[in-house]
């Protein structure tokens, strides 16, 4: 069964405003997009450097023809308007209860079974790596993809954090930025299909994703990745806000929403 009626109406109205905002202000850059399966639902894994980049990777996804479904926090859900308009885009609550990640499963299911895309940033927040390249990441990317067997896109980006820099007040408007964007092959999580889905595995799956976003954007930049993965945990800082120099552990219970899925 393919999407509601109402749900392709919302998002079409959706990218018919920000689509042509993005393009007054980003040059598009893209690739790999011969990497999206057809006919098929995908996890997208993308990095996350800039508050704008949902738009970015929204705008990407959504131009091969596939509607683009994001976890979101639940709260955003509430405020007027807003939560209306990700309500009818059937976009996906996430909350920190077992029931409420229980139903973000049971909702990101229905629509790989759609067709359709679940976006999901494994890194669960901004990164706090200094340069920016991909921190970290949690296991419910990794979860839903063994859970479902769908297949987990890897995307990396990059330009768009010039026009909003992680965390800026406003943005940079001239010179016109160009958002580099790209898709690669589907990860290779085979060897763990059949395994019981533990700590272990998720974990292992989790690298072999960010792995992948990493060498996407690598490629992009034209850099050298770090050798070791930025945790802020080892750094003392905090998982979420924008205030993350220094601060306690961070604790089973305190990770984002989609490590629970």
């Amino acid at each position: 069964m393919g999407a509601g009626t109402k749900e392709r109406v919302v998002i079409g109205i959706l990218a018919g405003i920000v689509r042509p905002a993005l393009n007054l202000v980003l040059r598009r850059n893209w690739a790999g997009t011969e990497n999206f399966p057809s006919n098929q639902g995908i996890i997208v894994c993308p990095n996350h450097n800039t508050e704008i980049d949902p738009l970015v990777v929204g705008h990407y996804v959504y131009n091969q023809g596939i509607l683009p479904h994001f976890l979101a926090k639940a709260s955003l859900f509430k405020i007027p308007v807003v939560g209306q308009l990700l309500s009818g885009a059937r976009q996906i609550p996430v909350e920190r209860s077992s029931s409420g990640a229980n139903r973000s499963l049971e909702i990101s299911r229905d629509v790989l079974d759609e067709g359709g895309a679940v976006i999901i940033y494994p890194e669960g927040t901004l990164t706090r790596d200094p340069n920016l390249w991909p921190m970290r990441g949690h296991t419910g990317a990794a979860r839903l993809a063994l859970q479902t067997g769908a297949p987990v896109i890897p995307v990396a980006h990059w330009g768009a954090n010039d026009l909003l820099p992680r965390y800026a007040k406003k943005p940079s408007l001239f010179p016109r930025k160009t958002a580099h964007v790209v898709a690669g092959a589907p990860v290779d999580l085979s060897e763990f299909g059949g395994m019981p889905i533990t700590k272990t595995v998720l974990d292992a799956a989790t690298n072999r994703i960010m792995d992948s976003i990493t060498a996407l954007l690598a490629e992009l930049r034209g850099e050298e990745p770090p050798a070791v993965r930025w945790d802020p945990s080892a750094h003392g800082q905090k998982s979420t806000g924008r205030d993350f120099g220094a601060g306690p552990a961070v604790h089973t219970e305190e990770l984002p929403p989609e490590e629970k899925l």
